[in-house]
């Protein structure tokens, strides 16, 4: 008889949908340890504009996986995959249950499904495919991509170029579609039994609007401050993925005078509410989830949910 996989629960939701304190809530009642899944909250002194909890939310739910990284420091979703399976098999060995809370939908599903070992990109292949692009449009790309990857063309939208491009450069490189790869890659399937929480707001304007709120505070709460300390150290740039996070780019972007205030500040809320709708699709597609209302949700009901997962474990 084969052994029961350990429980993991994950927390998804767009930005600003309360995961962090729903975590913490659920940590009162049952042996939780959290994980941060967060592409910006591995770094050091990026606290204000990534929303880091703060000390006394620390106290109560320590997160791993925050506050360990330089911003010189890239970090890839296969260095989170790996450091997370670390996490959640000591938490696991510790007797309790990990749970991971965070907004990276991609590290998430790398998590999950596990990772393609996919070529790195090749610029000769690229300069082709491009010039092929710009002689027969797009359009026919697409076409040659239901031809070797049927499975991908159907998923790839005709206009998305870049994702078009890349799946027609693996299969060049490789002799196999990109779907075979990534098929491949699910045998590395994280080996946890999962229950996925997503705080999914019915109201788009709502958190369209709490997006403007909580930047606004970001600002009084010191963002441009913050953003100055790194921007003066000298050793960064707006190229690097620290950087590049929501906020922190037109952030570095006011201070390189670029913009003016006002500007920043509307470019910056209008990138909260793109990553928000990002996250939103990508959960809308996620299998076997289990949504709650982000404003307004029964925390008894998310509570029972719970239990009844946990009990299911045993």
């Amino acid at each position: 008889m084969s052994k029961k996989k350990s429980p993991a629960i994950f927390i998804i939701g767009p930005t600003a949908s309360g995961k962090t304190s729903l975590a913490i809530k659920l940590k009162e009642y049952f042996p939780l340890e959290l994980i941060s899944v967060d592409s910006a909250l591995v770094y050091k002194g990026m606290n204000i504009g990534t929303a880091k909890p703060t000390e006394e939310e620390l106290r109560l739910a320590p997160h791993r996986l925050i506050s360990f990284l330089d911003p010189s420091k890239p970090y890839s979703a296969a260095e989170f995959r790996k450091d997370a399976l670390r996490e959640m098999q000591e938490i696991t060995a510790n007797g309790k249950i990990p749970v991971l809370v965070g907004g990276t939908m991609l590290y998430f599903r790398a998590l999950e499904y596990g990772l393609a070992k996919l070529p790195s990109a090749n610029q000769l292949i690229r300069e082709k495919l491009l010039e092929q692009a710009n002689q027969n449009g797009w359009v026919y790309l697409h076409d040659r991509l239901k031809e070797v990857d049927p499975v991908s063309a159907q998923r790839i939208h005709p206009n998305d170029k870049q994702r078009i491009q890349r799946a027609l450069e693996v299969y060049e490189l490789t002799g196999k579609a990109l779907t075979v790869h990534q098929k491949e890659a699910q045998k590395d399937a994280l080996p946890y039994r999962l229950m996925k929480i997503a705080l999914i707001p019915e109201s788009r304007e709502w958190i369209r609007e709490l997006a403007a709120v909580r930047f606004k505070q970001m600002l009084d709460n010191g963002l441009i401050e913050e953003v100055q300390s790194l921007y003066s150290r000298g050793d960064l740039s707006s190229d690097l993925p620290a950087m590049r996070s929501v906020g922190y780019r037109q952030v570095w972007e006011y201070l390189e005078g670029k913009t003016t205030y006002a500007e920043m500040t509307e470019l910056a809320i209008i990138a909260t509410r793109q990553l928000a709708k990002r996250q939103m699709t990508w959960m809308r597609s996620e299998k076997k989830i289990s949504s709650y209302n982000a404003k307004e949700y029964n925390f008894s009901k998310i509570l029972k949910d719970v239990e009844i997962f946990l009990e299911d474990t045993v």
